[in-house]
């Protein structure tokens, strides 16, 4: 039986200035398949998604639809001709309201007025059709990642399309809320839609996927149905290696380097009592919002406790700046890399120096030493394998495990007692990610202590001596990662369980 191909893509080809970013990729898409496009950062599977959907135009090559060539040359065609796409990072407008946004664009009016009634009629049928539930009156600014996803599901659904494009949907997600996105897939799916899924979360594709094409340096350098892949044969083909699994090696533990006694903020932290010690990495679990954000800034000195006290090397902290919290040596990976932990516009020199700037040897008198600067950064670049064409380029421009090495270099160069890393690997690719659970353990293994908070539970797990699960900003749980499996873990993250502490 011959194949239905509902896309596809004939030798595809991108440049950008000095890289080659799609190189005559072809791929075909079967009609009703949930398929995965996998690969690296920097492999070209978004580039060839903004030409598949109109965002980029290729310097050559075809996209074909049900077996006839179209000329995509822009978003509104590729709606039109019932392709759409959700991108990594929504394009939603915040303060509009879940109605008005998927209504933008493709409004019902009546005598010049937008119709809500009409509207609301529409959209109700739809989510019942799809089996979605969001509440129409809700601004958008004010949802969680999950169901603002779910509004731009439900905007390309609104628009008639066949042909679904998730961008990395899984990067911002929990748990609980992947589980919640599968079971959307898989409706559409029974549905007749179709849906391209770009990762490179090989568990996620291995469990969704009908079909996987593997990307690798501009190129497609595999196809795969669902029964031919496992994650040795994906791993060798997205970075031709295949990964060995990291877990933490258990250590004798050293002294107390922290300890929080009481730790009270209203609404989100309730009596938080914790101890951290030299040559462990602490886990620390939770659905997001459950107090783990507002735990981390108030160690980092971003926010003050309204009662209880914390004690480095038994020396109080609790009401001190985030300078003087880095002087004494604790170092901090924010979760949001670009927004935090990296000054966007300033080179990667500027950026591995920030927090250290202002003092010798990296100033002397008013005046920045560029000598000792752009040799220390040369060095910390070298150390953590930077790619970058120059440590003079703007960060910006470096791909996101790049900029994640950027910033873990900075904080291990400046010798940390306690590391501070908050979702270190969320959005890199397998090769970036291993890298950095790497340096994490070395860490550990320098007697060093990690307060590791992430929503990967296969990263908390192989990479803890303990885990800490926080539920509605109280700590529910102390667990052995030995002695827990991941069902269990998840009861503990939504409150079905919970152990006197």
């Amino acid at each position: 039986m011959q194949d239905n191909y509902i896309l596809e893509t004939q030798n595809i080809a991108k440049h950008f200035p000095g890289v080659l970013a799609n190189d005559n990729v072809s791929i075909r898409i079967r009609e009703g398949d949930i398929h995965s496009v996998i690969g690296e950062n920097g492999a070209g599977k978004t580039t060839l998604m903004n030409i598949i959907y109109g965002l980029i135009r290729p310097e050559r090559g075809k996209i074909l639809l049900r077996g006839k060539e179209v000329n995509v040359s822009n978003p509104a065609v590729a709606i039109k001709l019932g392709i759409g796409m959700v991108h990594q990072h929504f394009m939603l407008v915040p303060p509009f309201t879940v109605w008005e946004n998927i209504a933008l664009g493709k409004e019902i009016t009546k005598r010049g007025r937008l119709d809500k009634d009409r509207t609301y009629s529409e959209l109700d049928k739809l989510m019942k059709d799809y089996r979605f539930s969001v509440s129409l009156d809700e601004k958008v600014e004010g949802l969680p990642v999950g169901i603002a996803q779910k509004v731009e599901l439900i905007k390309l659904l609104y628009r008639g399309v066949e042909i679904l494009i998730l961008d990395e949907p899984t990067a911002l997600l929990v748990p609980q809320e992947v589980e919640e996105l599968f079971e959307t897939l898989y409706a559409l799916k029974s549905q007749g839609k179709t849906i391209i899924f770009i990762s490179h979360k090989l568990k996620e594709v291995l469990r969704i996927s009908d079909r996987v094409t593997v990307m690798r340096k501009g190129k497609v350098v595999g196809e795969l149905d669902r029964n031919e892949a496992d994650e040795e044969t994906l791993a060798q083909l997205m970075i031709g290696k295949t990964l060995e699994p990291l877990h933490s090696v258990a250590s004798e533990r050293g002294e107390e380097v922290l300890r929080l006694e009481n730790i009270k903020l209203s609404p989100k932290l309730k009596q938080i009592n914790l101890s951290i010690y030299k040559g462990e990495i602490l886990g620390l679990a939770g659905v997001e919002g459950n107090g783990q954000r507002e735990l981390l800034e108030i160690i980092t000195g971003l926010a003050f406790p309204e009662d209880g006290r914390i004690f480095f090397l038994n020396k109080e902290i609790q009401h001190i700046d985030p300078r003087a919290i880095r002087e004494l040596g604790i170092g901090f990976i924010p979760e949001d890399r670009q927004s935090m932990g990296l000054i966007l516009d300033f080179s990667v020199a500027e950026n591995i120096i920030l927090g250290k700037h202002y003092k010798a040897p990296y100033t002397i008198g008013n005046k920045l030493n560029l000598p000792i600067i752009y040799q220390a950064t040369e060095e910390i670049v070298k150390k953590y394998d930077v790619r970058t064409s120059s440590i003079y380029k703007p960060v910006r421009f470096l791909s996101g495990g790049n900029q994640q090495k950027v910033i873990l270099g900075r904080e291990l160069s400046s010798n940390p007692v306690v590391l501070i890393a908050s979702q270190p690997t969320r959005g890199l690719d397998i090769g970036a990610t291993e890298m950095i659970h790497s340096l994490l353990l070395d860490t550990k293994k320098e007697g060093r202590a990690v307060l590791l908070h992430s929503s990967d539970l296969d990263e908390i797990m192989s990479l803890s001596d303990r885990i800490v699960v926080m539920y509605e900003g109280e700590i529910v749980s102390i667990l052995s990662p030995k002695k827990v499996d991941e069902t269990t873990l998840g009861l503990y993250m939504t409150g079905m369980r919970k152990d006197p502490i």
